[in-house]
């Protein structure tokens, strides 16, 4: 009875120990998560090898496990950039990346967990600034919305590629101008929205126009040959149809063939 004391004390302290080394040998990577290998005494940083997927892991206590976001992550940035003739423009961006998955243990040892504070973010504003830089307020203001979206991607792409981030998308959210300008922009396409649609009113009327005088040309013509056609005969036979006609009716009393003119002559009462 007096040595139990003596053997429990051990093993208690060494089932402590083997707590402790087992919660530090346990890696648990939740979804959409991937961890990186960092072994103590074996060349530190595993690059060779893919990254550790989800789910529960058993790693040696003395190495150390670094774990990432490697789905799609988007950050937003507001920045300050010069438009073309030098005014000071506000702009806002967000960017859809994600680190790529089979470099990760690069992307680790080479950036670091805040490689988007080092990397990304950096990128970005020079890409923005370069482009926004060859626009003026008002092209970015209105028509050059897209393009700058899509130049900025590209500018940005083409740094970040060699960095071990996937850039999926730039979307420019917000071009801010100053209120001078805004209100100068907004007063010019008005103007220029009123001018097309007077423009318009005027081609609308002058289509118009040009109806009615096809109509009565038309009209006028066909007046023309239809004149042409009644000759004297022709009007003497329509004369003497209608004055047999007459002659038929029982109120008709006399009829005079011949006139003055070559037509007939009717006389008679009712």
């Amino acid at each position: 009875m007096d040595k139990l004391p003596k053997i429990a004390l051990p093993v208690i302290f060494g089932f402590i120990v083997l707590i402790i080394l087992f919660s530090k040998s346990t890696v648990t990577i939740d979804s959409g998560q991937a961890g990186v290998l960092y072994k103590t005494f074996g060349g530190g940083v595993v690059t060779d090898e893919a990254p550790m997927g989800e789910g529960f892991h058993l790693v040696a206590p003395w190495n150390r496990v670094t774990i990432y976001e490697v789905r799609q992550q988007e950050v937003l940035e507001q920045m300050n950039v010069l438009s073309s003739n030098g005014l000071d423009i506000k702009l806002e961006a967000s960017a859809w990346f994600e680190p790529i998955r089979n470099d990760l243990g690069k992307l680790h040892q080479e950036k670091g967990q805040d490689y988007i504070q080092r990397v990304l973010l950096p990128t970005i504003r020079s890409a923005a600034r370069s482009v926004v830089g060859r626009y003026t307020p008002e092209q970015l203001y209105s028509s050059k919305r897209d393009a700058i979206q899509q130049e900025i991607f590209d500018e940005t792409q083409k740094i970040v590629s060699g960095q071990y981030i996937q850039l999926n998308e730039i979307l420019v959210r917000d071009v801010t101008l100053p209120p001078t300008i805004k209100d100068a922009i907004e007063r010019k396409l008005k103007q220029e929205q009123e001018s097309l649609e007077y423009e318009f009113r005027l081609v609308t009327a002058k289509k118009e126009a040009e109806k009615v005088t096809i109509e009565a040309q038309g009209k006028a013509d066909a007046n023309k040959i239809l004149s042409a056609s009644l000759n004297d005969q022709i009007l003497k036979d329509k004369g003497i149809d209608a004055t047999l006609k007459l002659s038929e009716s029982p109120n008709t009393k006399v009829v005079i063939v011949g006139g003055s003119d070559g037509l007939p002559l009717i006389l008679g009462n009712n």
